[in-house]
């Protein structure tokens, strides 16, 4: 890659590297380390990356930077001890993206990249299987439970609107 082509690459990429971290992790400054270390770690091999694979390396190299942060920053909660009843929302509430919101912060950091990067950045399967380092199966899977989890929290449109 050359470095026009990394320059281009950073200018039609970054916002939503950018989105897709912040929608993850929540924290604004972590978002921007993230990014940062992501296209330093990109020019860092920019004669081993093509321009063509320049996005699904962004991606992936930002994914796996975040888990680390993450890792680093905290440990990580077992799902299975929390009880799913005090999860779920029952009132009503008229601000839809706010509720979202809460919603994919109670994914478990697998299953909200693998929803994010599905239903918010398009990806295919297979993609997001090579972003995130799991098979296809495995991304279907947590597609699948992630849904199921947003639609029982979330519940009828009717209580949301």
């Amino acid at each position: 890659m050359t470095v026009e082509e990394y320059n281009k690459t950073v200018d039609l990429y970054a916002d939503n590297l950018y989105r897709f971290i912040l929608k993850n992790i929540k924290d604004v400054e972590k978002a921007r380390d993230i990014v940062q270390d992501t296209y330093e770690k990109m020019w860092l091999k920019v004669n081993e990356v093509e321009s063509k694979n320049a996005k699904s390396y962004m991606f992936t190299t930002a994914y796996h930077t975040m888990i680390d942060r993450i890792r680093r920053d905290k440990k990580q909660g077992d799902l299975s001890e929390v009880n799913m009843y005090s999860l779920s929302h029952t009132s009503q509430y008229n601000d839809l993206k706010k509720v979202l919101d809460e919603a994919l912060a109670k994914l478990p950091e697998i299953q909200r990249a693998v929803i994010l990067l599905r239903d918010y950045e398009g990806y295919n399967y297979s993609e997001i299987g090579e972003i995130t380092g799991l098979n296809e199966s495995q991304v279907k899977v947590y597609i699948f439970r992630a849904r199921g989890f947003l639609k029982n929290y979330i519940g009828a449109v009717e209580n949301v609107i």
